[in-house]
């Protein structure tokens, strides 16, 4: 059975997707190269701190299945093996 999703993980979930719209979007006007040296500086430092943002949300929801695989162990949890190749 699922368990329904909580308001405050909508919200990390949500922003973590803005986060990587918008990370995805950075990426892409850089590579168009039609930027000053000044906005790619500034697209670069917003693009590292969305990374950041995106990099943790996906710490804490490893740390939150390896919690659901084995709340008594959860460094010991072994993630599912994938059947996609």
């Amino acid at each position: 059975m699922k368990e329904p999703a909580k308001p405050q993980d909508e919200g990390r979930i949500a922003h973590f997707e803005s986060s990587l719209d918008e990370l995805e979007s950075l990426v892409a006007r850089m590579e168009g190269g039609d930027m000053s040296l000044d906005d790619s500086l500034k697209s670069f430092e917003r693009g590292i701190a969305l990374y950041r943002d995106c990099q943790q949300a996906l710490e804490q929801a490893e740390l939150r299945v390896r919690l659901l695989l084995d709340p008594e162990a959860p460094d010991d949890a072994q993630p599912f093996e994938s059947d996609a190749s």
